[in-house]
């Protein structure tokens, strides 16, 4: 990389206080809270509000929309489109 016009890179811990998940990576991001790591280092904290671990996608929690109902609905309401 050539020196002085990428940012800061470094190790940052992010955190989902709902789910009580939290991973180390390396970021770009900042924050003034730091957290001790489980290696005893102490790493810049970021709070997210969702992650893999409380999202409903990778959870399995998801609802499916019925999209095919929602269409026929919209037709019958302001009529097919002709093609």
């Amino acid at each position: 990389m050539k020196p002085g016009i990428h940012p800061d890179y470094h190790p940052v811990v992010f955190r989902d206080k709902n789910a009580g998940f939290a991973f180390l990576t390396r970021s770009t991001a900042t924050s003034t809270r730091t957290v001790e790591w489980e290696d005893g280092q102490t790493y810049p904290v970021i709070d997210v509000e969702v992650s893999s671990a409380s999202h409903p996608f990778w959870t399995g929690q998801g609802r499916i929309l019925d999209t095919a109902g929602r269409v026929e609905k919209f037709e019958r309401r302001y009529g097919r489109r002709s093609r």
